[in-house]
């Protein structure tokens, strides 16, 4: 009694929170068990690490998936990657409706906190709805997958290699069971079509499958329109997708112009900038591209994907409000507008805010890692302990995508468990973890006279 009270009483961002971290510690504990590996058990920083990355649907490993675990570590990986997907509160509440028990006021505030688009009085409906609707997508893209793999590896292998990838790719969780990821299938059209479609659906959010369902099946769509946060997100991700396909041709068009496949030219460009955001598959070696190549990745990468999605960063809604603040901003504009409707302040106040917080948060983890570096100098031209490499990690952690130039396998005690708490702010979100520290109450303070000061 004295627990369910306790429970009762947390904040619900405090409980998500805890959802998350309760099944990091379930899942690390099983692959410390030693049938969870091929040849011994792992450490327990190793365990916590793989746990986190899994459950944040984030992809950085320290071990190879394929050859350092079983089978039977492979299916916790899995388990772990469908949960995270998915939100531990959402599968919470399918199962209390399952069984016929109500939720509590508490669990639908933390429903609000995970899907804050999504009417409160519908939750159960919303629930079901995603629940069903990644199901079927796993579904059909496993049973794609399984084709394309049919001849290499034989319909049993394949399939299983389906289902893992097809989950991984639409949870946005950039596992794969090959030591390359997928870069041996770079020039192959359907795998990387499949793989890409499943990332940009699970990336742009559950609240907006959610109202284009309900607009597609609406009789009447005039008046059922979609709601801006949809318009916002489908746009962007669009705009983010197209543009960062350009740049990276752009900027390796020396690098595919050397490939004498035209699937791998055009494939390539458009993979890296789907999977950047979210995902973590890479058809490429991420430690050859340029700088500038980079540097773009770490942008999409910072923004990530859409609330209330699999994937992590300052998500693609903040862009699209920043943008609009800016343009509003230089034109003298007393509001912003988007899609002819005003965009609250207290929105834009936290838009803000997340910006500025989620760049803090970056730089102290960035100087954690390079201060707990034990190597002082590298090879010239190469990645491992690099500003570069540390800078590009601590990115790929934040918005849970899961690329890496290397150094996640090299890297210490110190800087695995700054990496683990940077994978568990991008998945709960900045402004969620915010609140648990320094709560939700009402702004209090002593309001004095205003006096103008100069900015810039």
């Amino acid at each position: 009694m004295a627990f369910r009270s306790t429970i009762l009483k947390m904040h619900p961002a405090t409980l998500v929170l805890l959802s998350f971290l309760a099944a990091i510690a379930a899942g690390a504990v099983l692959l410390m068990l030693p049938v969870a590996t091929t040849h011994g058990a792992i450490t327990w920083v190793d365990a916590f690490f793989t746990a986190t990355s899994a459950i944040c649907v984030t992809g950085l490993t320290v071990l190879d998936t394929g050859s350092r675990f079983s089978l039977f570590g492979q299916c916790i990986l899995l388990l772990l990657i469908q949960v995270g997907g998915l939100g531990v509160m959402t599968i919470s509440v399918a199962l209390f409706n399952w069984i016929g028990r109500g939720i509590s006021i508490r669990q639908r505030l933390a429903m609000q906190e995970l899907f804050s688009a999504a009417p409160r009085k519908d939750i159960f409906s919303l629930v079901k709805s995603i629940i069903l609707f990644t199901l079927w997508s796993e579904l059909i893209g496993a049973i794609i997958l399984t084709a394309c793999w049919a001849r290499e590896f034989g319909f049993v292998k394949s399939f299983y290699f389906g289902v893992f990838h097809s989950v991984a790719a639409f949870c946005n969780a950039g596992f794969a069971l090959f030591p390359d990821s997928l870069i041996s299938y770079s020039d192959n059209l359907a795998i990387n079509l499949v793989i890409a479609l499943l990332i940009v659906i699970g990336g742009i959010g559950f609240p907006v499958l959610y109202d284009l369902q309900c607009w597609t099946k609406s009789r009447n769509r005039i008046r059922c329109r979609l709601s801006i946060q949809t318009k916002t997100v489908l746009w962007t991700t669009l705009i983010l997708i197209a543009g960062g396909a350009l740049m990276y041709a752009f900027l390796e068009r020396e690098a595919l112009a050397a490939s004498p496949s035209w699937n791998h030219r055009i494939l390539v460009p458009l993979f890296q900038s789907i999977t950047c955001r979210t995902a973590g598959f890479n058809t490429v070696d991420i430690s050859s591209l340029r700088e500038a190549t980079l540097a773009v990745m770490i942008f999409l990468m910072f923004f990530g994907a859409s609330p209330g999605s699999c994937g992590g960063g300052v998500k693609t809604t903040t862009l699209a409000l920043l943008i609009a603040f800016t343009i509003s901003r230089v034109r003298h504009g007393r509001r912003v507008n988007l899609f002819k409707k005003s965009i609250p302040g207290d929105t834009m106040a936290r838009a803000i805010s997340l910006i500025l917080v989620s760049i803090s948060i970056v730089c102290l983890v960035l100087f954690m890692l390079l201060m707990g570096d034990p190597v002082t100098g590298r090879e010239p031209g190469g990645v491992a302990h690099s500003f570069i490499g540390f800078f590009f990690e601590t990115i790929s952690a934040f918005g849970t995508v899961g690329l890496s130039m290397g150094v996640t396998p090299e890297l210490n005690t110190w800087g695995k468990g700054w990496i683990i708490l940077m994978m568990i702010i991008g998945r709960v979100g900045v402004l969620t973890f915010s609140y648990i520290i320094v709560g939700t109450g009402k702004a209090e303070g002593v309001e004095y006279a205003e006096e103008n000061m100069m900015v810039g």
